[in-house]
């Protein structure tokens, strides 16, 4: 699932390549995918300019110059993928490149700009969405998440409040977006071993020390994750089909089996944490 590295990349990517560009068209090709009638979602945004796009979380969210929104949301195998007018573009998903040329099976919603050039939605999984909203809905939505650690008002002081007489798993707590809004299942495990900590320690037993950690982990973590644009496992690309190139500094995800690159003495680990495969050092994480 793209995390917050990820839709950070295509976000800032798509702010420089389509932003005040007139849309021509809408292709709505997997009906499930626009949680709006497809009339309303044609006449509302057909004719209106993509005026900026924001992020909060892993949700994008797309400001038109008619006053309303776009919240975007690629779940597990969504892509947002640009091309150029006459350009040939490839898809990210795991099938013969035959298959891969845009639009493909998994193109979803293809929009088409006044000057022919295309955002193609891709989600082989299904499970992304694309919902119009009015200014009132787009805050609602965004109420619902909980601070970014990209953020300047992320203090240890912000995170020691949200840590504060919690009994449950760090983990699942790391991954809850009500709380921290943009962490996922790769950035989490990569978070708790940069900090030394095992993703099952109980929040209650944490030390200050090891707060302190967990809280420039997030940060830094992130941030690098961001600067090498995102991780790719197998559906992930930026906006030009590209895969990201964080996977070369993980240290413990997608690792099972290996020597600990910090210890030397552990191999890391792979278990089922609330339902999450989950990765660590069993040595060098307390």
């Amino acid at each position: 699932m793209p995390e917050l590295p990820e839709v950070e990349t295509i976000r800032n990517d798509l702010n420089q390549k389509i932003i005040h560009k007139r849309i021509k068209s809408i292709a709505i090709r997997k009906k499930k995918i626009v949680k709006n009638t497809h009339r309303l979602f044609k006449d509302k945004v057909v004719g209106s300019k993509f005026n900026e796009i924001d992020r909060v979380g892993k949700l994008m969210i797309i400001n038109l110059d008619n006053g309303l929104f776009i919240l975007v949301h690629l779940r597990m195998t969504g892509q947002l993928i640009y091309q150029q007018a006459g350009k040939r573009t490839i898809g990210g998903h795991n099938w013969p490149e035959s298959d891969q040329e845009l639009p493909n099976r998994f193109s979803h919603i293809i929009v088409t700009f006044s000057d022919n050039s295309k955002l193609f939605f891709n989600d082989m999984r299904q499970f992304g969405y694309w919902h119009l909203v009015n200014d009132q809905e787009r805050q609602k939505a965004v109420s619902s998440y909980g601070i970014e650690p990209i953020a300047k008002d992320f203090t240890l002081d912000k995170f020691e409040d949200l840590l504060k007489n919690r009994k449950s798993v760090l983990k699942p707590f790391l991954l809850n977006q009500k709380f921290m809004a943009g962490i996922g299942n790769i950035y989490a495990d990569e978070i708790c071993f940069a900090a030394k900590v095992k993703p099952s320690r109980l929040i209650h037993t944490l030390k200050r020390g090891e707060k302190e950690l967990l809280h420039k982990a997030c940060r830094d973590i992130l941030i690098k994750g961001i600067k090498y644009r995102g991780t790719t496992f197998s559906d992930y690309v930026d906006s030009d089909g590209h895969a990201g190139n964080f996977v070369k500094f993980l240290k413990v995800f997608g690792r099972t089996g290996e020597s600990c690159k910090r210890c030397k003495k552990g191999t890391i680990q792979k278990i089922k944490l609330g339902g999450r495969g989950t990765h660590f050092c069993p040595q060098c994480q307390k």
